[in-house]
């Protein structure tokens, strides 16, 4: 597994991504290349285009993401666009299905399991299963990026290749996950969902970083899992609003690829059936863990009721997605697992550490 370290200002950090992943940015673009001429008619020229509509808003609301991009664009000598793209595919793809004529259930997303949990030990993990097109496994990559001089703390991220926020912790026990939620708009002068986890990993608090959120609201759709030492909580998110979901009693928040406050005034579509299935699974399984220790919640991950569209996913029959890697973030001791691979035969195992300040 590629591990990055870029250290440096937005655009150095940039250019280090850029040039030291440039195989694996190559492979992403390939990867979606493919995605969306299959499921949109769309060629990547014409997906490079629509990214373009996004520029000025971006540069207005996010520009030193914006910089970041132009740097990693430099250090792969590829075009600006194209990376961009990578980074706001999400909106690109639920902008093309935002016509009432198209079917928003065909637009392809990767679907996860996740959990925050304050245990009554006093140590708050979080921690997801995210699944996707196996095809795409090659170019996941490990980030670590230290800012310098700008009080941002440092953080360590799994993502695709060339993206610039994704799942992972930062150096003071903030961390975040995310899954796949499908309803209808998208908002341009709001922050595209990988710039809202970027955010998240840049901020103090979990506190700090759901108030960031949800006054610069999100662009479109899905579900980000935001914790720190003190707890976890759910943000759901459409173009429209930013939901809070509380811990439960037993102080957890579970979530998989389906809203669950109300969703009277937006349009979301069913596209998992097995979504709340999974919800109602891991809500089982930790409600009978006894001892919910790092050990126990991974466990957790590796269940395969329902297979093969389980909590542990294979890419078989029905099931177009597989799991491609788990992590699980002891965010009291601010360090985490990540093992690559479905969790009950992962290839590779990496390990995320930071020193209490």
């Amino acid at each position: 597994m590629l591990e990055i370290n870029c250290t440096g200002s937005s655009f150095e950090i940039g250019v280090i991504h850029g040039a030291t992943a440039k195989d694996q940015i190559t492979g992403s673009i390939d990867f979606y290349s493919q995605l969306f001429q299959a499921s949109c008619s769309l060629s990547w020229p014409e997906v490079a285009q629509e990214a373009a509509k996004y520029v000025r808003p971006l540069e207005d609301i996010a520009p030193r993401y914006v910089e970041e991009i132009k740097g990693i664009a430099d250090g792969s000598q590829l075009p600006f666009l194209d990376i961009l793209a990578l980074n706001i595919r999400t909106e690109i793809m639920f902008g093309l299905f935002s016509d009432s004529e198209r079917d928003i259930t065909r637009a392809p997303s990767d679907g996860c399991t996740s959990l925050g949990w304050l245990t009554p030990s006093g140590f708050s993990y979080l921690g997801q299963n995210w699944d996707w097109i196996p095809e795409q496994e090659p170019n996941l990559i490990v980030c670590h990026i230290s800012q310098p001089g700008t009080g941002i703390p440092d953080f360590s991220m799994v993502t695709e290749a060339g993206i610039i926020g994704k799942i992972g912790l930062n150096a003071v026990g903030v961390g975040c996950c995310l899954n796949a939620i499908k309803c209808r708009g998208v908002d341009t002068s709001k922050l595209p969902i990988h710039f809202a986890l970027r955010t998240i990993l840049e901020s103090p608090s979990r506190a700090a970083a759901v108030e960031a959120i949800k006054l610069a609201g999100v662009a479109g759709s899905g579900h980000i899992l935001v914790g720190d030492a003190t707890g976890s909580t759910g943000l759901e998110c459409t173009s429209k609003w930013v939901k809070e979901v509380t811990m439960d009693d037993a102080q957890r928040v579970c979530h998989t690829n389906h809203l669950i406050l109300d969703t009277s005034d937006v349009e979301e579509r069913p596209w998992l059936e097995d979504s709340p299935v999974r919800l109602a699974r891991i809500r089982e399984l930790t409600a009978r863990t006894t001892n919910p220790d790092f050990d126990a919640i991974a466990a957790v991950f590796r269940d395969t009721d329902g297979y093969p569209s389980s909590i542990n996913r294979r890419r078989e029959g029905k099931s177009a997605n597989e799991t491609l890697f788990t992590i699980v973030m002891d965010l009291t001791r601010r360090s985490a697992r990540v093992t690559f691979g479905r969790p009950t035969e992962f290839r590779e195992e990496v390990m995320i550490a930071f020193e209490k300040q």
